[in-house]
């Protein structure tokens, strides 16, 4: 009887241990992020996000290497591609947001097409990045 006991509060430990919740984290010990906004110059569209999102990655890996590329934490966003602007958004961390420019240099083609990425300027807020520099060209 004391085994079936001892049996039944571990099994009840172990769910009010799986329910409770983690603290989160402090804002001081947050990641800090920064939203790029770039735009492919091409004499062709681009449609497809995912081509874009596999160029960018490509050229971090070339300038930045492993390390540089997954401290930087590239994410671009892919369902903030806009076909018609050929206008994106990516987040970065706030420290490496010069050195992720600067790999943007050496995506030059995308599919076989010649193309060129140029930064339009960066925001703390996604929603900010969106209204200045996706928006404010429609």
């Amino acid at each position: 009887n004391r085994e079936k006991r001892k049996e039944v509060t571990q099994f009840f430990s172990y769910i009010e241990m799986i329910n409770t919740k983690l603290k989160p984290v402090l804002p001081s010990l947050r990641e800090k992020k920064r939203y790029l906004v770039f735009e492919v110059v091409s004499k062709e569209k681009i449609n497809d996000a995912e081509q874009v999102s596999n160029a960018i990655w490509n050229a971090s890996l070339q300038f930045l290497g492993q390390l540089g590329a997954a401290k930087a934490g590239i994410i671009v966003l892919n369902n903030k591609w806009d076909p018609k602007l050929q206008k994106g958004i990516m987040r970065v961390s706030h420290k490496h947001v010069d050195a992720v420019k600067a790999a943007l240099i050496f995506a030059d083609k995308i599919d076989n097409k010649d193309v060129i990425f140029r930064s339009l300027g960066v925001s703390g807020i996604l929603r900010k990045a969106e209204n200045r520099f996706l928006k404010a060209a429609a």
